[in-house]
C-alpha cells in the first residue's frame, strides 16, 4: 500500500514563486506528488494531514559546496602537535595537511556522519560534497542527503595523477545511487599540472561527469598562475616536494587556463571565486558555468570577497555553500545566508539568497530535476520553519533574517536526530 500523507503549515513558498496561503504537500512514497492549499489537498486525497500552524513549508536547503569529512576538524586541531595559527592562505594549506597527516582512516566515518547530521539538522538535503577518498563513497550512499559527489584530483606527477583519475573514474562507475549522484573535482589549477587537464576534459566529457574547482580563492593564485611567484611556489610547492615542478607559469589566470583546455562548461561549478577579473567573469558567464559563493570561509581565511556586483551584473548562475569546519564556523546554510545579507547588502537580497540555496544550488550541482522546489515529482525534501508568522507582507524576509528550521524531511522522512549519550552513565 502507498505511503501517503499531507504536511501543511500557515505559509508555502517555492523560490520564484508567490507564498501560498495555508499551503500543503501531498507525498507519496517519498515523492511530492502534488501541491496547492490544504482544502484543496484534503478534498482530493484521503491522506492523514500533518499540520504545523503558524509554520512556513521550505524547500531543504542545497549546499553547493562541502567537505564533510573535515567535520571534525576542530577536534583535530586542539589535539594536535601542530601549532595551529594561520596568518596567510598558504599557512592554512600547510597547517591543514600537517593536521591530516596526523589521522588514521578510522578517524574520517563519523567525521562525515557529524556532518550529515549537522547538514540536516540546519535543513540541508542535498549537498556537492567534495570525496578525497573514493572509498568513503558509501557513508553518504547510506545517508538521507541527496547532491552530487564530486571525486577530488590532484597531483603534478604523472604517476600518481593517472592513479587518482583512475580511482576516481572508478568510483563514479560504481552503481551511484539514485540521489547521489557523481561528479569530478579537479581540485585547483594550481594543484594540478596543466598536462592532465586534457584527460581530465576527456574523461568529464566522455562520462557526462560535471566538475567542481576551486577557482581563484585567494590572491596567491594569482600571482603563482601568472607568473610562479608568491607563498604558493616558496612555501606550499616545497612543503609538497613539488619544487621539481616549478618553473612554468600559465602567464594566465585560472578561468582562462580552464577554458584553454575546455573545462568550462554549462555543467563546471566554479567554488569561491574570489579574485577574478571582468575578462574572467565574462568567460564564465559565456561557457554558462555556474558559481558556488563561501562567504564565511573567505572571510575566516582572510582571502577577500567576492566581486558579486560583477556576478549579478553579467547575471551568472550563483549558489552557496559553507566549505569545511577547517574553515568555517558551522555548517549551516541559514548562517551563510544571513551572512551574505550582512556582507553584501546592495547586491543580494532575501529573494537572492533563498533562490541561492535552493532552485540555485540546484541547478549548479544539476539535480534541479529532483530537488530545490517543492514542485510535483521532485523528492519529498523540506523543511519545516518556525519564528516567521504573519501576514504576507514581508514573510520572506522574516523567514530568511529570523526563520528556525522545527523539523526537517528528506525524501519525504522527518530527520531525527540521534539520541545525545547519556555523560551520567560514562
Amino acid at each position: 500500500m502507498a505511503e501517503e500523507v499531507i504536511h501543511a503549515a500557515s505559509w508555502l513558498i517555492n523560490p520564484g514563486a508567490p507564498p501560498v496561503a495555508g499551503g500543503a504537500l501531498f507525498v507519496r512514497n517519498g515523492v511530492i506528488a502534488d501541491t496547492g492549499p490544504l482544502s484543496v489537498l484534503r478534498s482530493a486525497y484521503s491522506a492523514p494531514v500533518l499540520d504545523y500552524p503558524g509554520c512556513v513549508l521550505l524547500p531543504g536547503f542545497v549546499n553547493a559546496h562541502t567537505h564533510l569529512e573535515l567535520t571534525h576538524f576542530p577536534s583535530w586541531k586542539l589535539r594536535s602537535s601542530v601549532d595551529y595559527n594561520p596568518r596567510r592562505f598558504s599557512d592554512w594549506i600547510i597547517q591543514l595537511i600537517k593536521i591530516s597527516r596526523g589521522l588514521t582512516a578510522e578517524e574520517y566515518p563519523p567525521s562525515i556522519r557529524e556532518g550529515v547530521r549537522m547538514c540536516l539538522e540546519s535543513g540541508t538535503t542535498a549537498i556537492g560534497e567534495i570525496v578525497t577518498n573514493p572509498a568513503l563513497a558509501g557513508l553518504y550512499y547510506h545517508s538521507p542527503l541527496a547532491g552530487r559527489l564530486y571525486f577530488e584530483l590532484l597531483g603534478q606527477d604523472s604517476s600518481h595523477f593517472t592513479s587518482k583519475l583512475a580511482a576516481a573514474k572508478a568510483a563514479t562507475d560504481h552503481g551511484e545511487a539514485e540521489t547521489l549522484l557523481s561528479g569530478l573535482s579537479p581540485h585547483s589549477t594550481y594543484t594540478i599540472a596543466q598536462e592532465h587537464l586534457a584527460a581530465i576534459r576527456e574523461v568529464s566529457a566522455s562520462h557526462s561527469l560535471p566538475l567542481a574547482i576551486h577557482l581563484s580563492e585567494s590572491r596567491f593564485e594569482a600571482d603563482f598562475l601568472f607568473d610562479g611567484s608568491g607563498e604558493l611556489a616558496s612555501e606550499f610547492y616545497p612543503f609538497v616536494g613539488w619544487e621539481r615542478f616549478l618553473g612554468r607559469p600559465a602567464r594566465c589566470s585560472s578561468t582562462e587556463l580552464l577554458d584553454r583546455h575546455g573545462l568550462l562548461t554549462p555543467t563546471s561549478l566554479a567554488v569561491h571565486c574570489v579574485h577574478v577579473s571582468v575578462a574572467d567573469a565574462r568567460i564564465l558567464k559565456s561557457r554558462g558555468v555556474h558559481i558556488a559563493l563561501c562567504p564565511r570561509s573567505n572571510k575566516l581565511l582572510d582571502v577577500g570577497m567576492a566581486p558579486v556586483h560583477l556576478f549579478r551584473k553579467l547575471d551568472i548562475p550563483l549558489a552557496l555553500g559553507t566549505d569545511s569546519l577547517a574553515s568555517n564556523n558551522s555548517l549551516s546554510l541559514w548562517d551563510e545566508l544571513r551572512f551574505a545579507l550582512k556582507t553584501f547588502p546592495n547586491d543580494l537580497s532575501e529573494q537572492d539568497v533563498f533562490h541561492m540555496v535552493t532552485a540555485g544550488g540546484a541547478a549548479a550541482l544539476g539535480i534541479l530535476a529532483t530537488c530545490g522546489s517543492l514542485e510535483a515529482g521532485k523528492r519529498a525534501d523540506f523543511q519545516v520553519v518556525g519564528n516567521c508568522d504573519g501576514s504576507e507582507q514581508g514573510l520572506l524576509e522574516r523567514v530568511m533574517r529570523e526563520g528556525i528550521p522545527q523539523e526537517v524531511y528528506a525524501g519525504g522522512v522527518r530527520y531525527v536526530p540521534p539520541e545525545a549519550p547519556d555523560f551520567k552513565n560514562i
